[in-house]
């Protein structure tokens, strides 16, 4: 008789293993970019959108990014004055919380701050972001859609109808107001009429000299509390 799947003993070890030599990698790559770059910065990111960060990335291939994973990343550069990887790099990792990524870079603070204070990107925006205007559709036809799509748009919500095969709007629609916080169907309606009203930027908070040590708090703001972090995001780097 067959040996049954559901007996067969599966080692975690190789599992633990891998995702300990995934991040101890990490860690090693994190320090070694500390030992060859002049800068580091701690940015955030705003509507994180992948295309626009990977386009960043393609712009700036002189230097190297890393975003994500953290509470490794806490470990690679120091949590405290005892274990800091580099004097001050401490303070560099108070600012790991959230949606926040690391630059290493050879540029100067001016350069950085130059680039990222113009870069600016209109997206599409998504469930939960705040709409930044009223957006209303007028009763008539929408010939930019061909007959086929009328069921889909009235499954948003639409009153729609085939008019001698032409799409068309029943009566005028209120799609969003300015400030709600928008659902699924209202993102998805928002995109299906080209409307974009999410910016993808970059802020830098801090920078850490390697050459001299040197902090230095970019944000305006004071120094972020520490506190407890959840499971980390997807390394991105």
């Amino acid at each position: 008789m067959p040996k049954s799947k559901r007996d067969k003993k599966i080692s975690l070890t190789k599992t633990a293993k891998k995702g300990l030599e995934s991040k101890q990698k990490l860690i090693e790559e994190l320090r070694k970019c500390v030992d060859t770059y002049r800068n580091l910065f701690i940015f955030s990111v705003e509507n994180m959108r992948n295309n626009k960060l990977k386009d960043i990335r393609t712009a700036w291939k002189h230097s190297r990014f890393f975003f994500g994973k953290n509470k490794v990343m806490i470990v690679a550069l120091g949590k405290g004055q005892t274990d800091e990887y580099k004097d001050n790099l401490h303070k560099v990792s108070k600012y790991l919380r959230g949606e926040v990524g690391v630059l290493f870079t050879n540029k100067t603070k001016d350069e950085v701050q130059e680039y990222f204070n113009h870069f600016k990107e209109t997206d599409y925006a998504r469930a939960g972001n705040q709409a930044q205007m009223d957006v209303t559709l007028e009763e008539g036809p929408l010939e930019q859609f061909p007959h086929s799509m009328e069921p889909q748009l009235r499954q948003q919500g639409l009153p729609t109808a085939l008019k001698k095969g032409v799409v068309t709007l029943l009566k005028a629609y209120d799609v969003c107001k300015e400030g709600d916080v928008l659902t699924p169907e209202q993102a998805r309606l928002l995109k299906l009429f080209a409307i974009e009203m999410a910016d993808f930027k970059v802020q830098i908070k801090c920078m850490w000299n390697s050459e001299t040590g040197e902090f230095d708090s970019l944000a305006g703001e004071e120094e972020p509390v520490e506190e407890k972090e959840d499971e980390d995001d997807d390394d991105a780097e």
